[in-house]
């Protein structure tokens, strides 16, 4: 299987003209280039526009002048689905409509430029599950996402009827997404909401921050379980933004237990055990496509969260 995706490809440098002054940075961006405004937007979304040398939002506002630099697509290539078993990948749940999944760490939910390891939609496929074809053909059945290193739940379309009710549900912020995560110390107050913008890292494109132009993200949060180096916090995930839930805790200054990416104490998570971050997708729940009736699944923890946990409990 396979679909045509595109690479970053041209560089285009040019000041703004004098007639674009005080225009959006999308608007003057489609009329440049011939982009639509939402093409124009993806770009700035991916830290491939900048203006004097300086990360953009789309909503900023151009002046004549000013030097514009941007990456536009290059030709395309084939985006391979690699079909071939995952160990660890447990079904959950298998119905007509859906199929929910327990995924491992180490495992995409969809092939992607650059990702040469194992996928969600390969080892459904190399297990014999027919998923649903709407959608990006790398893509076929994914509604929701999880990180390469966060385990946990995810529900996969098999029908088309399912893809467009689930993927409406998620637009719609109507499933619950339950996560436990184990932070640094101790976040203040014990109960909260983290309402803060997520967008590329100004710095550092494989990173995500909180950024004054990023999407709208919001996390509620509760603690637990206090301990002495770490908190058990219970996650419920409003929007579904990349790396959020890593990207809030950390601009609190309580990032995930061995999130290295993301200022984690390299020396806790080699105490702990730990690979990667302690995080895990462990219940979901939404509106079955199929009956209209409310379903909830929950996953347990794996074996390295599990030992890790013990090890911080432990003192």
């Amino acid at each position: 299987m396979s679909e045509s995706t595109t690479q970053p490809g041209e560089q285009r440098s040019l000041p703004v003209p004098e007639g674009l002054e005080g225009e959006r940075l999308d608007a003057a961006m489609a009329r440049l280039f011939g982009l639509s405004r939402t093409r124009a937007a993806d770009l700035v979304a991916q830290g491939l526009v900048q203006l004097d040398g300086r990360p953009t939002a789309k909503s900023d506002r151009v002046s004549a002048g000013a030097w514009l630099e941007v990456t536009l697509p290059g030709p395309a290539v084939e985006q391979q689905i690699v079909v071939e078993p995952v160990p660890g990948l447990r079904v959950v749940h298998d119905d007509d409509d859906i199929v929910v999944v327990d995924k491992p760490i180490g495992v995409a939910a969809h092939p992607s430029p650059g990702w040469t390891g194992p996928t969600v939609v390969g080892g459904l496929a190399a297990a014999g599950y027919r998923i649903s074809t709407s959608g990006a053909a790398e893509r076929q059945g994914i509604v929701h996402r999880l990180d390469v290193g966060t385990s946990g739940l995810m529900v996969v379309a098999k029908s088309e009827r399912a893809y467009t009710l689930l993927k409406r549900a998620f637009k719609e912020r109507t499933v619950d997404k339950v996560y436990h995560a184990l932070v640094q110390g101790h976040p203040d107050p014990l109960r909260g909401t983290i309402d803060a913008p997520i967008g590329r890292h100004p710095q550092h494109d494989y990173k995500f921050a909180v950024t004054a132009g990023g999407k709208d993200s919001v996390t509620h949060y509760e603690v637990l379980e206090a301990f002495r180096a770490a908190s058990l916090v219970e996650v419920h995930l409003e929007t579904g933004r990349t790396h959020q839930i890593r990207v809030h805790f950390a601009a609190l200054r309580h990032p995930c237990v061995g999130d290295l990416t993301y200022g984690a104490d390299p020396t806790l998570a080699q105490r702990v055990g730990l690979q990667r971050q302690w995080l895990h997708a462990m219940r979901l729940g939404f509106e079955h496509p199929g009956s209209g009736q409310h379903v909830e699944f929950e996953s347990s923890y794996p074996a390295d969260l599990a030992a890790a946990l013990e090890v911080i409990s432990a003192g």
